[in-house]
């Protein structure tokens, strides 16, 4: 076991160095050029996600399907991760996370198009769709379009779920001293009670659960901020500095260089928002939506908020409480994070805790989603039951075992998932452009693809 741990553990950095990041990276800045800065629009598409589209077709309204991308999306990265990205490349870092999740937008965009593109509809009515089918009916690499689902399927039972239950069982264990068996069957059996209704039961949960649990998280975020007002525009100015230029060890942190930072805070970034990852589009497919751009809009708002918006304030909260407290030290980033919290009077820690609570349960709500339609699109829909059955057990397993191995061999799914759907983006990319031209570029956001169709027929 533990040299397979080892070939894993080096796999994944194999997976996950500069290689992929540079692809990543790459293909965010290639779409942000070919699509003229779909950034521009994203208050358009905040307004879109809150907006029910009620004449068209899906089986989720826009906001419960970006609800359910942001649930698996939101985790402890945003807090966790964030930190972890200031201890090993400094302050700087959260400059270069909070670009990768500006730049994101883009491919975000991109993913939504494609999964509305692309998407059928079964014959009892329901729609699925994601870069499996992309693959299939975009390009016709049937071969790449399994690998895809394949990979997809088994990070659900890693990154998606064991690892969030272990967490939650961790967590609650040393807050609370409640046994990893007792709080792995009770998040057992509330995961179970929400996914075996499907996705309508998902969605439902998660457009109640993200409000609820962004809202709390931001609003420690930002008393923190009053607190620290007086350091807020220095840690600002030092993020942006030594985003660029290397840094002493001092006040609290490290020393860094530029490539250090750069580094850690991209790697956070990708791993934070998924863009490129090809999960949210999973979800995106089964939107309300009347055309492929309104659902692309709507999509490229969550990497918005994710990481531009959650992990800028968490960026700006940790590196102002470093500084304001000197005396802080810390050896890594969930210590740096519980630091910063315990600075807010009694309800500190609390909100700390809920935020990591809610942000794991909701990441296994979503990651459940991704994986059962990667499943049906592999096997069928008799095998979605049997899926689902297996990874409520998992929850339990994820509560009592020792992950080490888990989080690596998601990690090497995770970068694997992300190889077939870079290379969809890329090679559909006119496809991509093409559609927004025909709708966001002409202004016809509000036509639909059937009015579209008669129009060219006309024509």
């Amino acid at each position: 076991m533990e040299i397979l741990n080892q070939f894993f553990s080096d796999l994944s950095g194999l997976l996950w160095g500069w290689p992929m990041i540079i692809l990543l990276l790459g293909t965010h800045i290639y779409l942000t050029i070919v699509l003229r800065f779909p950034q521009r629009y994203i208050f358009k598409a905040v307004r879109l996600s809150v907006k029910r589209d009620k004449e068209a077709t899906g089986d989720v309204s826009q906001f419960a399907s970006l609800a359910t991308a942001l649930a698996a999306t939101i985790g402890t990265g945003n807090i966790i991760g964030v930190a972890t990205a200031i201890a090993l490349g400094g302050p700087g870092a959260v400059l270069w996370c909070w670009l990768t999740g500006v730049f994101g937008i883009s491919t975000k965009y991109a993913e939504g198009l494609l999964a509305i593109k692309y998407r059928k509809k079964k014959p009892d009515g329901k729609i699925i769709g994601g870069p499996m089918f992309a693959l299939e009916y975009g390009l016709g690499w049937k071969w790449l379009a399994v690998l895809f689902a394949l990979f997809t399927a088994i990070a659900s039972f890693g990154i998606g779920n064991t690892v969030q239950a272990n967490a939650i069982a961790t967590l609650t264990k040393e807050t609370y001293h409640l046994s990893p068996y007792i709080t792995g069957a009770f998040v057992c059996a509330l995961t179970g009670s929400v996914v075996l209704g499907g996705v309508k039961s998902i969605a439902r949960v998660c457009s109640m659960l993200v409000p609820f649990m962004a809202l709390c998280y931001v609003a420690g975020c930002i008393y923190i901020i009053g607190v620290n007002a007086d350091y807020v525009l220095p840690a600002i100015k030092l993020i942006c500095v030594s985003a660029f230029t290397p840094q002493a060890a001092g006040g609290g942190f490290i020393g860094t260089t530029v490539m250090m930072a750069a580094r850690f805070g991209i790697a956070r970034g990708l791993f934070s928002n998924e863009s490129g990852l090809g999960s949210a589009p999973i979800v995106a497919a089964a939107a309300q939506t009347r055309n492929p751009v309104r659902q692309a809009l709507v999509s490229s708002s969550g990497t918005f908020w994710d990481t531009v918006v959650i992990c800028a304030m968490t960026g700006i909260v940790i590196v102002s409480s470093v500084l304001a407290y000197p005396d802080i030290t810390f050896d890594n980033g969930a210590v740096l994070t519980k630091v910063a919290f315990s600075k807010i009077p009694v309800v500190g820690t609390p909100i700390l805790t809920l935020g990591l609570l809610t942000f794991a349960f909701s990441t296994i709500l979503g990651w459940c989603y991704y994986g059962e339609k990667a499943v049906e699109y592999l096997k069928g829909r008799k095998w979605v039951l049997c899926y689902r059955i297996l990874y409520i057990a998992a929850v339990f397993l994820g509560s009592i075992m020792n992950l080490s191995i888990v989080w690596n061999i998601a990690d090497c799914m995770n970068a694997l998932m992300a190889i077939p759907n870079l290379i969809s983006l890329i090679a559909l990319s006119g496809i991509i452009v093409h559609e927004t031209r025909k709708y966001l570029w002409r202004e016809r956001l509000d036509r639909s693809d059937e009015d579209e169709f008669l129009m060219e027929r006309e024509n």
